[in-house]
This record gives C-alpha cells, structure tokens and sequence, in this order.
C-alpha cells in the first residue's frame, strides 16, 4: 500500500510538472527588429526540408497558420509573428542541423519589433512604455502582441524553454533605428546582462551574435552603423559581429531580400559551430 502511495505521488508531480530537460536541445534567443522580424517573402524552398529537428517556439497566436503561443512547431517560416517573413533564423537552424549529431536539436524563439529602436528591450517597463507611447500606431501594435513589453515577454519564453532545452545563446539584428548611437554598444550589454542575470545563464557559455546592417559594398543606408557594432566585442566579451558583406538587399537598402538572408543565417550558424567546437564547411 506504501509503495503504491509513494508510484501515486510521484506520478502526480511528473504530470504537474510535465517536462524533461533535453541537455541536447539546444535553444537561441533571436531578437531585433525588422531584419529579424523578416522581411523578406517566404519562398517554396524555405518551408520544404526542414528537418523536424528543428523547432520553434510560437510567440504569438496565429489561428491562420494553425500555430498557438507557448507551443513547439516545425520550424519553418515565419518564425516570428504571424505575417512575418523569412529571417536569419531560418537557416541558422539548418546551418547548424546540417553540422551537429543526428541527436541534437535547435529551437528558435524570435521576439522582434519592427523600426524599434534597442530600448524597446529596456527591462524598465515604464521607459518602454514612454519610447512605445511616441511611435506609430504600427508599432504600437506590434509591441501590444508582446503584451506590451517585448523584454519580459522574451524572458517568460525562455523560461519555459528551459524547462524541455538548454539555452546556446543569442541572435541579434538591430541598429538601423539607433544610426548614429555611441550608446548602443552600452544598452545591448545592458540587455545582454539583464538576460543572463534572469536566465541565470553564465555569460562565458552564452554568446551573442549581432549582425551587420545592410553592408556598405551594397550600398547600405545604415552602413555607416556597422563600424559601431564593430566595437561590440569591446563591451561582451562573449560576443560576435556577423559580416554582412555581399549579402543583397530587397531594394531599400535596409532589408536583405530572401538570397541575403539564406546566407547571412548560414553565417550566424557557421559562428555557432564554431564556438560549440564544431568544423564545418566554409560558408558564402
């Protein structure tokens, strides 16, 4: 009869808890604005072998697309909010899919708000709420999905990520809103701290990489911002800045169009490999 209680017992607390920590599935935060929102348009070859290894974890509700926040889903694209496009995501995953054993995973969660400057991520509600309450109603909107604050939105995700993976680090793409701010280098280390700190993740395990703008060999509106972001190293020392160079853009000069972000993402993941102390093949 004890023994049967102690089975009953432990039974309930597994269904309470209901979750496995998967040392093996390896999570990344993907963060920014536009270029990681995804602004490019979603073509055949970006939703067709996708290895079920790789995941995503729904951000927002998107009934149209049968997805549910909160829930794990083949990772293909969007990997942001609903009507989002492609994005340096997509083929980080794959990237490192591609180079990792048969028996790892990759899950992405992406909270990005488009034309936002990095201080929609401040931890401070109350400074967000004072950046948010003077954009435009577009961005007002996006931010609303988020609940209103993009950076506790993020964590809460993460949180419970954690609970089925273990978190690689962070993907970053922002600094078309912040052009000429020698601050920046100084508020991505505020939010690089504040994640680590809530995460309780060590920052020597958890790197973060920030790619380029638009490059100056493209043409670049903001190209000017990447001599900036090349200091960011200086700031984290666990950090990475991701070349743009050659990458082409949709026409605007600020956005990467779907080759651009093909390859920009087998970038990033050509970084992540290598800091996990994998070889891989050369990327473009």
């Amino acid at each position: 009869m004890k023994l049967k209680l102690i089975t009953l017992v432990a039974l309930l607390a597994l269904s309470v808890t209901g979750f496995s920590q998967d040392k093996k599935f390896y999570i990344f935060l993907a963060f920014g604005q536009s270029n990681m929102e995804g602004n490019a348009r979603v073509e055949a070859q970006d939703t067709t072998n996708v290895d079920p290894r790789f995941q995503v974890l729904q951000a927002v509700d998107c009934p149209k697309i049968g997805r549910v926040k909160g829930q794990w889903y083949p990772a293909k694209a969007p990997l942001c909010r609903c009507s989002t496009g492609l994005n340096p995501a997509d083929y980080f995953g794959r990237e490192l899919l591609e180079n990792l054993p048969k028996d790892v995973r990759i899950g992405i969660i992406n909270v990005s708000v488009a034309g936002a400057k990095i201080e929609v991520f401040d931890k401070d509600n109350d400074k967000v709420q004072a950046y948010v309450g003077a954009q435009a109603d577009w961005m007002k909107n996006t931010v609303k999905e988020y609940n209103g604050n993009p950076y506790a939105y993020l964590v809460d995700l993460a949180k419970q990520a954690q609970k089925v993976g273990v978190i690689k680090g962070y993907l970053l793409h922002q600094g078309e809103s912040n052009p000429n701010d020698s601050l920046w280098t100084t508020k991505v280390k505020a939010l690089y701290d504040n994640l680590n700190a809530d995460l309780k993740l060590d920052a020597k395990k958890t790197p973060l990489l920030a790619g380029e703008t638009v490059n100056a060999d493209q043409n670049g509106s903001c190209a000017g911002f990447n001599k900036i972001m090349a200091t960011l190293p200086q700031k984290i020392a666990n950090s990475y800045v991701i070349s743009s160079a050659g990458l082409p853009h949709r026409g605007d000069r600020l956005h990467f169009n779907a080759e651009g972000y093909r390859k920009f993402g087998k970038r990033y993941g050509h970084k992540m490999l290598a800091l996990l102390g994998v070889k891989a093949p050369a990327v473009e």
